[in-house]
């Protein structure tokens, strides 16, 4: 697999970034790759393939879509979703969680397509208007953001499922006169049922989109300093092996390198890769 990008724009540039992708089937019992990603200028939706180290200058996006599982066409839904941002940040490098709801679903798809589910993280950056680095996040479901600031010794989720749990917590703690703290969301270890996603974009066979609503996202903003980084993935990385197993990044760190280990712990975990698996790394430099 290989990235394309603007040379002009890294001559002209300085490179603020450097950026790196891994994507695998994994195990998954469907025999399917119902991930997809957006690197920079292009979408991807491959069986195994890992990015060169490539440098980023701003603005940038990168993004991961995950299909859900339940349905064996959702790789569809991913590849939509990824195709949308593709379209939309280059038109107009600004994209929202409806306007890749009504880019998705202006086309009329196969009738057995019909509910393929996927879920999206993004990670958008530019210079605010005081001049400071910002990124803005958004997501649907449960692919996640993960942030390690520079010197920190372990990663940090900033995203917040749409799952049955997290809305169950966000209940009790409205019924206790209180706002959820954060470290309350994501919780491992609890009945299955409970990670069920109330929230997603879905293929639609007719012109039903006219009247859907686009999938609840939710979006906020991180000022990022020289030395973090990002990491973006789906929940076949982050479910079988958790944020505090992960290795640190420096400024030697090879990114490349990085991920293929982190491939390596979801294969050699107890869930032995058994869903798809994709991750882009983002360090700041």
């Amino acid at each position: 697999m290989t990235a394309s990008f603007n040379n002009c724009l890294v001559k002209e540039t300085i490179s603020t970034a450097q950026a790196c992708a891994i994507t695998f089937q994994g195990n998954a019992s469907n025999n399917l790759q119902q991930d997809a990603f957006f690197f920079l200028d292009n979408w991807y939706q491959e069986d195994l393939g890992v990015m060169a180290v490539t440098p980023v200058a701003l603005p940038f996006c990168l993004a991961v879509s995950d299909g859900v599982a339940s349905s064996n066409h959702s790789q569809h839904c991913s590849k939509a979703v990824v195709k949308a941002i593709s379209r939309l940040w280059s038109e107009q490098k600004s994209i929202c969680s409806d306007s890749i709801h009504q880019l998705i679903n202006q086309t009329k798809h196969s009738s057995k397509r019909h509910g393929a589910a996927a879920t999206l993280a993004m990670v958008m950056r530019e210079l605010d208007s005081e001049g400071l680095v910002k990124a803005t996040i958004t997501h649907v479901g449960d692919s996640r953001v993960y942030w390690l600031p520079k010197g920190a010794a372990q990663w940090r989720c900033l995203t917040r499922d749409h799952n049955l749990l997290n809305e169950l917590i966000d209940q009790q703690a409205q019924e206790q006169g209180r706002q959820a703290e954060f470290a309350d969301y994501n919780r491992e270890g609890m009945a299955g049922s409970l990670y069920s996603m109330t929230e997603c974009f879905t293929l639609t066979t007719d012109e039903s989109y006219m009247s859907s609503e686009a999938p609840e996202s939710i979006s906020r903003k991180v000022e990022v300093s020289r030395g973090d980084c990002l990491l973006v993935c789906t929940d076949g990385i982050h479910d079988l092996v958790p944020s505090n197993k992960w290795q640190t990044v420096s400024a030697e760190t090879d990114l490349q390198e990085w991920l293929i280990t982190l491939k390596n712990q979801v294969y050699d975990s107890d869930g032995n890769a058994y869903d798809n698996g994709t991750a882009l790394l983002l360090r700041f430099d």
